[in-house]
């Protein structure tokens, strides 16, 4: 099997010996394949896992699994923490749609902080099969049939080839454990329900249908290379990006012969449906100023542009700080970050800057919201507190709580930013190395 992995990535260009790669490994059947695979194949990658905190105890022990297995592998590994439900709640969209955006909005903030090439996940033909089948029913366009591709931008997929079959006789043959997913068998998601209800009687028609779907999907991703030829003429004349605000032009679109259909392609990115499309194109003719919003970005009709901002989606999330970053935005606020000599500091007493042993905290640190359960132990104490009943010491208003931050190392909280730093991590008369970490409103 390795070397019909390493035939789909070399004929499809995935990766080569010298890509840095990203994988994507929940602790699942087949992450826990793409990993020992990538691993075996001697290809340099690191571990990122998601922990959406939906399964309570369950979720905290795949990420401890996965945890253990980079350290297996010998590899970096990254996780994060979401409040799906909150984020879902707010763009009320459901919790399979939710989790989607912000794993993949994390994976490319990932990857560009850390300067890895590309982030692998572990699809398969299984998968590519349930895509299409949903997205039929759903509706879609030229792109919805052909699925799950091999590339889209920096994201590969180097099990695309195998069927879910070939993963579990590589499990079983290699004695490799993983985590089951107890949602997995949940029928009230619709991908389960296709995957245990629909393809077992699709496959009663065809017991080769995984093999006839990869066929006709190639059919179906040469006809939208063609499209795609001519699409990108369009969008060179139609999109230009300054400053990270991304306008489109409405007169091109118009003169389109099919324009709502090529506004979707151009909206596809931003997450727009291609009801909200036809929203946009109605709205052409109208006054500046009409808002639309996907889960996130939002868009504003100006007069002769459609202008496309993102939302802050960190307050679900958390922000990295890598080793050597000077300045830093997350959330409202901005932080400078500098390392000053022991000899001679003296510690600010001001409440936006913390002075931490520089020894003693761990990189690349995070800053994210708080959250319920958040515990450190205040400066000159010993015990612990709860975040929560610090900033009801602080009397804090409720609505200015979730703007309130928190430093993490590793694991630990090192500052509630604005409010107390931890004393685990104090500078002292030890002390030979200072972080110095300024917040202020951005």
């Amino acid at each position: 099997m390795l070397q019909k992995v390493l035939q789909y990535i070399n004929s499809h260009a995935l990766a080569t010996s010298e890509t840095k790669i990203l994988a994507a490994v929940s602790g699942g059947l087949d992450s826990v394949v793409l990993a020992d695979v990538l691993h075996r194949l001697k290809l340099p990658f690191a571990i990122l896992h998601c922990n959406f905190g939906l399964r309570g105890e369950e979720s905290d022990a795949d990420e401890l699994f996965v945890r253990k297995l980079a350290k297996q592998y010998d590899v970096p590994f990254y996780s994060e923490q979401f409040q799906t439900q909150a984020f879902a709640d707010q763009e009320g969209i459901s919790i399979q749609m939710a989790a989607r955006t912000l794993r993949y909005q994390w994976f490319e903030q990932m990857r560009q902080q850390l300067g890895y090439d590309v982030i692998a996940t572990a699809h398969h033909q299984s998968d590519a099969l349930e895509t299409v089948l949903l997205n039929l029913v759903r509706g879609t366009g030229l792109a919805g049939l052909h699925g799950i591709l091999p590339r889209n931008g920096q994201l590969i997929r180097p099990l695309l080839g195998l069927t879910k079959d070939d993963l579990y006789d590589w499990l079983v043959t290699k004695r490799l454990i993983w985590r089951e997913d107890s949602s997995n068998e949940s029928r009230k998601y619709n991908r389960n329900l296709v995957r245990h209800e629909v393809i077992p009687v699709l496959k009663q028609l065809n017991p080769n249908l995984e093999e006839t779907f990869t066929q006709t999907l190639e059919r179906l991703q040469g006809a939208e290379a063609v499209f795609r030829a001519s699409f990108s003429q369009i969008k060179a004349k139609t999109q230009r990006e300054e400053n990270g605000v991304v306008y489109l032009s409405i007169a091109p679109l118009q003169e389109s012969p099919a324009p709502v259909v090529l506004l979707h392609e151009l909206l596809k990115p931003f997450h727009f449906s291609y009801a909200q499309a036809q929203e946009i194109a109605a709205a052409w003719q109208g006054l500046a100023g009409k808002t639309f919003a996907s889960p996130t970005h939002v868009l504003v009709k100006d007069r002769e542009d459609l202008v496309i901002t993102p939302k802050p989606l960190e307050q679900f999330g958390s922000v990295l700080l890598p080793e050597g970053v000077a300045e830093l935005r997350f959330g409202p606020y901005l932080a400078k970050i500098a390392a000053k000599p022991a000899q001679g500091y003296k510690v600010p007493r001001s409440k936006d800057v913390a002075a931490l042993d520089a020894d003693l905290v761990k990189f690349p640190l995070r800053l994210r919201p708080w959250k319920q359960g958040d515990w450190f132990i205040p400066l000159g104490m010993n015990g612990k507190k709860k975040v929560s009943d610090l900033l009801i010491d602080r009397k804090i208003p409720a609505n200015l709580k979730p703007d309130v931050w928190v430093l993490v190392s590793d694991a630990s909280l090192t500052w509630v930013i604005g409010q107390q730093l931890d004393n685990r991590f104090k500078v002292t008369e030890n002390t030979q190395h200072i972080l110095e970490i300024t917040v202020t409103r951005a």
